[in-house]
């Protein structure tokens, strides 16, 4: 069948929807203020920072390329953040051309603040909808990424959220079907998993306490928590990511959230358990700096040869 050409009227519209989409989102978002999220900077600006403290390893050349920002431009706003005290700087040994980029502790507590109202903001927008309603939203905005940026082109094809009415329920199921199938322990694991969900949802403290879900076309496909042990201490708790959704790199992600969680709400150390068979965490937690402190044989959920880990990364 041939193709039909598109009037230019035809042609007009959806280009017109867009834009108007376009006002109407950063209306809802404000970004039209003066200054952003009620601050005197600049939308680029809080954009930087929020890159520089949740990214490794990054460098002035990869925030170019992934901004698309102008190198010159970029480096008058790093030169500018340098002034303030914002970031610290670290030669790369195998480039000595090339800088490590990263927040120090008064660029973290500059964007705390921001980062808050941002919650804050989308907070209230949701507020005034249905739950059914905010999950077509979400659903729609990941639509509208897949279409833009389809898989194959983008880092991160998967949505990270927090904890919604289920998600707990999942969590202890999915570690029960997993652990049994990849490593051959009983339901006395599952019950461990439950009895962990269960006190993050009892004794949950918005301030300090965190899950993050990780969602891949609408199923859910990777979860973590983030609890309180102390006022300085931190857990990391129940990483998971599922066998269809792994080498996306969701797993680190999720441990990332947690350490950027972590630092924001002045925890200075984040302990976790775990076996020494999980080979795949085991090297997450290597990559995020955590520290391997302590090993401990033990017998657990129908298994004899089991040995756990405690690791820990101070902030």
């Amino acid at each position: 069948m041939a193709s039909v050409t598109p009037s230019p009227r035809e042609a007009e519209e959806p280009i017109q929807a867009i834009r108007h989409f376009n006002r109407f989102y950063t209306s809802q978002i404000g970004v039209l203020q003066k200054g952003l999220l009620e601050s005197p900077y600049s939308l680029t600006e809080v954009r930087l920072l929020y890159e520089l403290a949740h990214r490794r390893s990054v460098t002035a050349t990869d925030l170019s390329h992934e901004l698309g920002l102008d190198a010159g431009y970029l480096s008058r706003m790093l030169n500018k953040f340098d002034k303030r005290g914002w970031i610290s700087r670290e030669p790369v040994s195998a480039d000595r051309r090339q800088t490590l980029l990263a927040l120090s502790a008064k660029g973290s507590a500059t964007l705390r603040p921001l980062e808050e109202r941002s919650n804050q903001q989308v907070r209230q927008m949701l507020a005034r909808i249905s739950g059914d309603a905010r999950q077509q939203l979400v659903h729609a905005m990941q639509h509208i990424e897949q279409i833009l940026a389809p898989a194959s082109d983008t880092r991160e094809p998967y949505l990270l959220r927090t904890h919604q009415p289920g998600d707990v329920g999942w969590i202890v199921y999915r570690h029960g079907v997993l652990y049994a199938e990849e490593y051959h322990y009983d339901e006395r694991f599952e019950a461990k998993v439950a009895e962990i969900v269960a006190k993050f949802i009892q004794d949950f403290d918005a301030r300090r306490d965190r899950c993050w879900i990780a969602e891949k076309g609408g199923e859910r496909v990777g979860s973590v928590l983030l609890v309180h042990q102390s006022t300085t201490v931190a857990k990391l708790r129940v990483l998971l990511v599922e066998p269809s959704a792994r080498g996306l790199g969701i797993g680190r992600r999720l441990v990332r959230e947690c350490v950027r969680f972590a630092r924001q709400v002045g925890y200075k150390k984040i302990v976790l358990w775990t076996q020494s068979e999980l080979k795949g965490a085991r090297k997450i937690y290597e990559q995020a700096s955590f520290q391997l402190i302590k090993k401990e044989p033990h017998r657990s959920w129908g298994r004899e040869d089991l040995v756990a880990e405690t690791w820990e990364l101070k902030l």
